[in-house]
């Protein structure tokens, strides 16, 4: 009767929605399309993120950018935060040509961020609440979604991609019902659709997702309906904002936490930050010169410097309002914090490019189990928590997920298969009418209470571009801001993504070996096989290759097999150094005397500097596409600065799979020693560390490995 009255419902409004649905289309909401090409401000910085030589500048240099903004030089913009929106913040505003800092407590999507479902929601269950409750805001949250889906999407091609989602129906009444709401919300989408929706018959929904139950209780499969959505790698996303606002020319620095404001004595406005680097230990610059790999320089830990800035933005997440009670210490709370769970099943659960949507749970809720990197995540869950940051999933909710995909498979659903589970804190706007956080707006909020303090929060992954875009025009008018040009970001590529194609993994294969040590010790070539070719094309887009190039070189181990460069020209039939082919000639032979002598004396420099930290063709752990030469190229180019940054940011094991993730931990420290020159005590700290952090990933202890696919 439920659902009878449901599709009462629908009809009566979906012939209005359906009318005013196609006007829209003809006529939509001025920021649902924008126009702005951005001319040669936009080919600029384009050429700037694309270039191949192009080189992030390492944390030492961003961090005296940071200390360089003083007083008398300020920033333009200070933003507190690096997860999607902190990060998009400081991208957008670089790129308008303003001078840009970004400081975040912990690392780059260490918190929300990365505890996403993975989806690029396109709106459909708004348009469920536009079409029942007649309303047009919800209408424009639709459109909205769907045009900042499409641009997520086309700017990081490399990590997201469109991934059909099926729900089951069970009665005749469902079939119609989501048919008909999928048909509309294609209609709603236009141009900006991925997919069109289509019904498959009960025989052709079990051929397409083979755990799918066929029978439940009382119930049988009519069919499914399927839809498409965006899904994304959301922590490898984040980073690439913070890097390529780093090649843009913002200074960005994880680890580094605002422990004060800096304020006018006259007007009481906030003018800067007083700032804490939370690394401790030494400060590693690069050169790329073969004479010179590297500068170390000891660095006190926790110190402390002043950043001045025109305008300090707020974009802390859950933890927006610590920030603004620094400015005021009686500041009310403007989020709820609500507690988003998942949990990762072996690859076996799902097919490798279908989802699975539970409609409606005991208590109300969609669930989503989608395959994601080679295993199946689930989730996820909506509750009240408290801010903490390290959330954990309590054991009920990861049995609520559990059983909401029971009914729905015909697979043995096993506490023991859980991979891995987390918590995630949602930083939800306030409402101060609403009982629960269902009712609570998604949307964003954004607002200047402190003279000086643009605060954004609330939002989702989704809409994190035209978020930090709203940010920027506050707080360009909050400082008097001078930008060069307009907003770019619609169109602005990420690092990896200008240009990638998703056939470039066969570059990839074709090309490059990975040289790895046996297991007696003897370092031999292996085959650049197919899933670690798709994976870092995929990981790291145009980089890739900077990958593959450290997976392929011999470290101290091979150093043999380099002797040849120090072998005469005439044998070798050309010089491997052009530079030394001014050399005297003798009898029509090139004899470089003075140059071999030369390299002789390099040769310790090479082995011990140049290639001191190679051999990393391996595999991280067994039956997953991580190589070791990630650790190396992310500790060199994504401010990669802890063991915990690179199992959880960089690399995703932490989230695939904890006890793969603990077996790998030594080799991952032991990379990053030689990269951040650590010392045994440091080692030991970071094991520590990265121990208690998987601890809060609560899998089941007797969680079997299952290959799978792999």
């Amino acid at each position: 009767m439920a659902t009878a009255t449901r599709l009462r419902r629908l009809g009566a409004a979906a012939a209005i929605a359906t009318a005013s649905g196609g006007a829209l289309l003809l006529n939509q909401p001025s920021f649902a399309v924008n126009d702005r090409g951005g001319g040669p401000a936009l080919a600029t910085v384009r050429r700037k993120i694309a270039d191949p030589n192009a080189v992030v500048p390492p944390r030492s240099v961003q961090e005296s950018a940071l200390i360089g903004a003083s007083s008398a030089n300020p920033l333009d913009v200070l933003v507190i935060g690096g997860g999607a929106t902190g990060s998009g913040v400081a991208l957008d505003a670089v790129t308008r040509g303003l001078r840009v800092g970004l400081v975040e407590r912990e690392d780059f999507a260490s918190g929300t961020s990365s505890r996403s479902t993975k989806l690029i929601h396109g709106g459909v269950r708004y348009l469920e609440k536009a079409v029942f409750n007649f309303d047009y805001g919800q209408l424009k949250l639709v459109f909205h979604a769907l045009e900042e889906r499409k641009q997520v999407i086309e700017n990081a091609p490399h990590l997201c991609h469109a991934l059909p989602c099926m729900t089951p129906c069970f009665d005749w009444f469902e079939v119609v019902y989501y048919w008909s709401g999928l048909k509309l919300y294609d209609l709603v989408a236009g141009a900006r659709l991925l997919h069109l929706s289509r019904y498959y018959s009960a025989q052709e929904s079990v051929e397409l997702f083979p755990t799918l139950a066929r029978k439940g209780k009382d119930r049988s499969l009519k069919g499914t309906v399927v839809y498409y959505d965006g899904q994304m790698n959301d922590s490898r996303l984040n980073v690439g904002l913070a890097c390529t606002a780093a090649l843009a020319g913002a200074a960005v620095l994880n680890h580094a936490e605002v422990v004060s404001f800096l304020k006018d004595e006259g007007s009481n406005r906030v003018i800067g930050a007083r700032i804490r680097d939370n690394l401790t230990g030494t400060v590693t610059a690069r050169f790329p010169s073969l004479f010179l790999k590297s500068l170390t320089v000891l660095s006190a830990p926790g110190q402390e410097f002043d950043t001045y800035a025109k305008v300090v933005v707020n974009a802390a997440g859950p933890f927006c309002d610590s920030v603004r009670k620094l400015a005021d210490k009686d500041a009310r709370p403007m989020i709820c914090p609500s507690s988003g769970v998942h949990i990762v099943l072996p690859d076996y659960y799902s097919p490798e490019g279908m989802g699975l949507i539970v409609p409606k749970t005991k208590d109300g809720r969609v669930v989503f189990m989608l395959p994601w990197l080679g295993r199946t995540v689930a989730g996820t869950t909506d509750s009240n928590t408290s801010i903490t940051l390290l959330p954990e999933p309590h054991e009920d909710e990861i049995q609520f997920i559990l059983d909401a995909i029971c009914d729905y498979l015909n697979v043995k659903v096993r506490r023991t298969d859980v991979l891995s589970a987390w918590s995630g804190i949602r930083p939800l706007a306030t409402d101060p009418s609403a009982k629960n956080t269902e009712s609570i707006s998604r949307d964003h909020v954004v607002c200047e209470e402190y003279p000086g303090l643009v605060t954004i929060t609330g939002g989702k992954w989704t809409t994190y571009r035209s978020m930090a875009e709203d940010a920027v025009d506050a707080a360009i008018k909050s400082g008097k801001l001078s930008p060069t040009n307009e907003c770019l970001t619609q169109k602005l590529h990420i690092i990896g993504g200008d240009g990638w194609d998703p056939v470039s993994f066969t570059v990839l294969a074709q090309h490059y070996i990975r040289m790895k040590k046996s297991h007696g010790g003897k370092v031999v070539p292996g085959v650049m096989d197919t899933a670690a070719a798709k994976h870092l094309s995929h990981a790291y887009g145009t980089m890739a290759e900077r990958v593959a190039v450290i997976a392929q070189r011999w470290g101290r181990d091979g150093i043999e097999n380099l002797d040849v460069i120090f072998l005469p020209i005439h044998v070798l039939g050309e010089s491997p150094y052009p530079w030394a082919d001014d050399c005297a000639r003798v009898d029509g032979y090139y004899y470089y005397v003075c140059v071999i002598l030369f390299f002789r004396a390099l040769y310790y420099i090479t082995i011990f500097y140049v290639f001191q930290n190679e051999n990393l063709g391996k595999r991280l752990a067994h039956g997953y596409p991580f190589l070791e030469a990630e650790v190396a190229y992310c500790a060199r180019n994504e401010f990669c600065e802890s063991a915990v940054d690179f199992i959880a940011r960089r690399c995703r094991l932490a989230f695939l799979d904890t006890d793969a993730a603990s077996r790998a931990l030594p080799r991952v420290i032991e990379i990053l020693a030689t990269e951040h020159k650590w010392d045994k005590s440091r080692k030991k700290k970071e094991l520590e560390k990265a121990k208690q952090f998987l601890e809060t990933f609560k899998s089941s202890k007797n969680a079997q490995f299952h290959d799978g696919k792999h």
